[in-house]
């Protein structure tokens, strides 16, 4: 490939108002995958009506990569898929991957796959949503085979969904270490806006998986860069001497 991204061109789409994407994403892909993203923007004012219209219209925002090949695309808002439900999230990628030459993938279908490959089938999901959203994910999950046996909110200052962003990965960690996982397989800390990655751990016995870190695997994956995918996602230590660096804790020894 001329110029940058040996290990390939990656496009990911982001809410308008997200500042956790694009910094888990530098962090989470090898150094050697070019990341171009594009913002989900919206004038619907209902924060979960604002959801769904990032979907909908995703082609849209595909369209302001112009010229640019990609060799995946990551729409980063599982709310949004919570909300339209697999059906008619399987039509909009679908159609999306055709026009544009390149697989489209949505963060809530990759945590689907991200389980498979974890050999999970039951989650228990702490996430910042809203009761309407939350009861969309567990709806989303359960009619993808997925047994949600426990769950856990992390409050927000408002109900708007924006509210998210001003969270620190400390609150979701405060949280995590108060929740009864029950009989749970792995831990999903759904939600791309929410700082996560100081929490991931997919070695562990009950492993603790993020949206954002099985988007960027499931990236990898689709664009058959197999030779980067476990040292960049699925292995924590892959990623720890980037993180330290994004904390501003300096390289990993």
């Amino acid at each position: 490939m001329a110029g940058y991204g040996s290990l390939g061109r990656y496009g990911v789409g982001t809410p308008q108002a997200n500042p956790t994407v694009e910094v888990e994403f530098t962090t989470l892909l090898p150094r050697a995958a070019a990341l171009y993203t594009t913002r989900l923007t919206s004038p619907v004012v209902d924060s979960l009506g604002r959801l769904e219209d990032y979907l909908v219209r995703l082609d849209d925002y595909l369209a302001s990569y112009d010229l640019l090949q990609l060799d995946a695309f990551g729409f980063a808002c599982t709310g949004a898929s919570y909300l339209v439900g697999r059906e008619r999230e399987l039509e909009i990628i679908e159609a999306c991957s055709a026009a544009r030459g390149y697989p489209v993938i949505t963060a809530a279908d990759a945590i689907v796959w991200a389980l498979e490959k974890l050999g999970a089938r039951r989650v228990a999901v702490l996430a910042p949503y809203p009761d309407t959203l939350v009861q969309a994910g567990k709806v989303y999950f359960e009619n993808r085979g997925l047994t949600i046996c426990a769950h856990a909110r992390v409050e927000t200052r408002t109900t708007d969904t924006r509210s998210i962003y001003e969270l620190g990965w400390e609150t979701a960690q405060a949280k995590l270490a108060q929740f009864d996982l029950g009989d749970a397989d792995v831990i999903l800390l759904s939600g791309t806006g929410m700082p996560t990655l100081p929490l991931v751990d997919t070695m562990a016995r009950r492993p603790v998986i993020s949206s954002n870190l099985c988007l960027a695997a499931r990236m990898l994956d689709a664009a058959g860069r197999g030779e980067a995918l476990l040292e960049a996602v699925l292995e924590p230590k892959g990623f720890r001497a980037r993180l330290n660096e994004t904390l501003g804790l300096g390289a990993a020894a």
